[in-house]
């Protein structure tokens, strides 16, 4: 009997930590169940709430693509682009947008500079109502390439080129690629060297980040569209709602969005920056000094690598001038252009 209570009293503590930890592990699961059902709602809510389907191109046409908006075939893409002004001009100015806009992004430039120039812009691959590259190549070598078929569909054998941002990029690395086709050349807050960012819009980080990239391409709130606007602009109350809706539409454009996923992981953002130097073209460089997303800095940049380039930073502004503040922004580009 001495020699049998003990053992009687392990089995009851072991029967007994036996039963507490199946109740804890019921009690765990339960929790778990309820925990991933409120992930689902959560989840169920946000995509009836955020979640957009691809808008249909026949209905953006309509709405973005009015006259004197055109169609060309261009590696295997139906480019929009908008070809106005002087027919007289021999030497088009031609303007490459950025990361998420369109064309639309210089309708106010055009509408001040066409009664005596004669400007050529493009809705690139991966944006506005061209969509995707077929290829899904979104490198700066694929985009300069890009630009020279498109010149060379329309006839155009020398240009003034510039561009805004992502199309700074294009323009500069178009013109050290066909040095021969480029007469002049304007880069507003234009990308090519490394950075620090103090402000990234938040489609741009999320179009970065791995997993949530994959939730991007269908779960889109015009809120972060509008948000990602705001933070390119130093004065936020020129972001207007008409803004915002083209923005947001257009990136709803059938493979746009997984577009700007490719775009946004693709490495070696930055090549040939050591190839600067060697562009001989006269060189506008316009920068907002308000820029978070590429600073200032960067412009000096440009302004100590060019050999041949005017340097402007306009005050209160932000990274896309040309859009926030037409009139003041081209004030430069009219004397940079003799006009």
């Amino acid at each position: 009997m001495v020699v049998g209570a003990p053992i009687k009293t392990y089995s009851i503590i072991i029967t007994y930590f036996i039963n507490q930890t199946a109740t804890v592990m019921k009690l765990i699961t339960k929790i778990l169940r309820v925990f991933f059902f409120a992930l689902l709602l959560i989840a169920l809510g946000v995509y009836l709430f955020f979640g957009y389907q691809d808008r249909p191109f026949e209905d953006l046409k309509a709405k973005y693509a009015n006259p004197p908006s055109s169609f060309m075939a261009v590696d295997g893409m139906d480019v929009h682009y908008r070809d106005e002004g002087n027919p007289l001009d021999s030497l088009p100015l031609v303007l490459i947008h950025g990361t998420g806009a369109s064309l639309h992004t210089f309708d106010a430039w055009t509408n001040q500079l066409k009664d005596k120039k004669r400007i050529v812009r493009m809705d690139i691959p991966g944006f506005g109502l061209t969509g995707p590259f077929p290829h899904k190549n979104y490198s700066i070598n694929s985009y300069a390439t890009f630009i020279n078929n498109f010149l060379d569909a329309k006839g155009i054998e020398k240009c003034v080129i510039g561009g805004n941002s992502l199309g700074g990029q294009i323009a500069w690395n178009f013109t050290v690629k066909f040095p021969q086709k480029v007469e002049k050349l304007i880069l507003i807050d234009a990308a090519g060297y490394p950075f620090e960012s103090e402000s990234v819009p938040a489609a741009f980080a999320i179009a970065r980040t791995p997993i949530l990239n994959k939730i991007l391409t269908v779960i889109t709130p015009k809120p972060m569209v509008k948000k990602s606007v705001e933070d390119v602009y130093a004065d936020k109350t020129k972001v207007t709602p008409e803004l915002v809706e083209r923005y947001f539409e257009l990136t709803l454009r059938e493979g746009n969005r997984q577009a700007l996923v490719d775009r946004m992981m693709m490495e070696n953002q930055t090549p040939n920056i050591d190839k600067i130097k060697n562009i001989q073209q006269p060189t506008l460089v316009l920068w907002g000094d308000k820029d978070f997303l590429i600073p200032v800095s960067n412009a000096y940049r440009f302004h100590e690598d060019l050999p041949n380039d005017t340097l402007v930073v306009l005050e209160n502004l932000g990274h896309v001038p040309m859009e926030e503040d037409p009139n003041t922004s081209l004030v430069p580009v009219l004397t940079f252009l003799g006009l």
